[in-house]
C-alpha cells in the first residue's frame, strides 16, 4: 500500500508540473505581445502588386512576413489568381491591394476574405475630388493608377500604416515610426520628380505611351499624357486608335514615345510605323514601369526606384 502511495504522489506531481508550464507558457505568450501573427510569429501579408508590397516591406520592416503576387511584368488588369495565389490569400493576416478595380478579376474573390480577415485597399483614404474618372471603365468608376502621383501615395503608406498598427498594437509605435521615415522619402521623391520634369521644355511635355496609365503623374508634374489603350489594357485598340494617335504625333512633332514594361510595345510600334510612312520620324524613348516595377533585387524594384527610373527616362528622351 505504500508502494502504490508514493506512485499516486509522483504521478500527481508529475500532473501539476505539467498544468503549471502550460499555465506559463500561455502567460509569457500573453504578455510577450511579440506579434498577432497567425503563427504567433511575424504578421503574414499578402498584396497584390509590387508597388504595394514594397510600401509593406519599408512601413512593416521586422514584423511582417510580405509576399506579392504579381511580380516584374505583370500586368494586374489581365491578371488571375492562380492554386499558390489562393493558398497566400487564405494563410494571410491581412491582404492589401489597390482598388479602383485595377484587380478587376479578382473583386469577387477580395469581397469574400473581406468576412474573415482584414482586407484592405490601400486607396480607401483617398477622397472623391482626388480621383480620375475613367470613362472607358464605366459610369462611375476611377483611374485607379494612383501611385504615379507621389502625394496620393503617401495615402496609400498611411493606409498600411494605419492597418498594421491596428492588427499588431504591440508594434504600433514601430510601425509609425518606419512609416513617418519612409513618408519622408516619398515626400523627398516628389521634390525630385517636380523638379526634373521642370527641366524639359514646356512644348516638348507631352508623355505618348502604349496604355493611358499616367494621368495622375501627368496632373501632378505638368504632362501632357495620351496613350494609345484607355486606363484598363483589357479595352482593345483598333486601326482608328493607331491612325488618331499617329495623326496627333506628326500634328504635334512628337519626337519620342514609350513603351512599358507591363504591356507589348508592338502596339506603339505600329503607330511610330504609321507616322513614319506620314514622314515624320517617331522613336521610342525608353521603356517605363506602369503597372508593375521592375525585377525584384533590381533599383527599379522598388516603388522609388522605379519612379526616378521613369522621370529620368523622360526627361532625357523629351530634354
Amino acid at each position: 500500500m505504500r508502494k502504490k502511495f508514493k506512485t499516486n504522489s509522483a504521478i500527481r506531481r508529475f500532473i501539476m508540473t505539467i498544468v503549471f508550464l502550460a499555465a506559463a507558457a500561455l502567460v509569457t505568450s500573453a504578455c510577450g505581445g511579440e506579434s498577432a501573427g497567425s503563427d504567433g510569429g511575424k504578421l503574414t501579408i499578402t498584396a497584390t502588386t509590387g508597388m504595394i508590397t514594397d510600401v509593406v516591406r519599408n512601413i512593416g520592416g521586422d514584423y511582417v512576413e510580405v509576399s506579392g503576387l504579381m511580380g516584374a511584368g505583370i500586368d494586374p488588369h489581365l491578371y488571375k489568381a492562380s492554386q499558390g495565389d489562393v493558398k497566400k490569400l487564405d494563410d494571410a493576416d491581412i491582404i492589401f491591394y489597390n482598388g479602383l478595380h485595377l484587380e478587376g478579376k479578382m473583386g469577387e474573390m477580395f469581397e469574400a476574405l473581406e468576412k474573415r480577415k482584414p482586407t484592405v485597399a490601400v486607396s480607401s483614404y483617398l477622397k472623391e475630388e482626388q480621383l480620375h474618372a475613367a470613362p472607358d471603365q464605366g459610369s462611375g468608376a476611377h483611374d485607379p493608377h494612383i501611385w504615379f502621383n507621389v502625394k496620393l501615395w503617401i495615402s496609400a503608406a498611411e493606409v498600411i500604416r494605419d492597418t498594421l498598427a491596428e492588427k499588431d498594437a504591440a508594434h504600433a509605435d514601430y510601425y509609425k515610426e518606419q512609416a513617418a521615415a519612409y513618408i519622408k522619402e516619398l515626400e523627398e521623391l516628389d521634390r525630385y520628380a517636380k523638379e526634373q520634369i521642370a527641366l524639359i521644355p514646356e512644348e516638348s511635355r507631352i508623355l505618348v505611351t502604349a496604355h493611358d496609365a499616367f494621368g495622375y503623374f501627368g496632373e501632378a508634374y505638368g504632362l501632357t499624357v495620351t496613350g494609345l489603350q484607355g486606363m484598363n489594357t483589357m479595352s482593345e485598340y483598333g486601326s482608328k486608335d493607331v491612325s488618331k494617335l499617329r495623326d496627333y504625333l506628326v500634328e504635334n512633332k512628337i519626337k519620342a514615345v514609350f513603351i512599358e514594361s507591363s504591356v507589348p510595345k508592338k502596339s506603339i510600334e505600329s503607330v511610330i510605323e504609321g507616322a513614319r510612312q506620314l514622314g515624320h520620324e517617331v522613336v521610342i524613348g525608353g521603356e517605363l514601369f506602369s503597372d508593375a516595377m521592375g525585377d525584384e533585387g533590381t533599383e527599379e524594384g522598388t516603388y522609388i526606384g522605379m519612379v526616378k527610373h521613369n522621370v529620368d527616362t523622360i526627361v532625357a528622351a523629351l530634354k
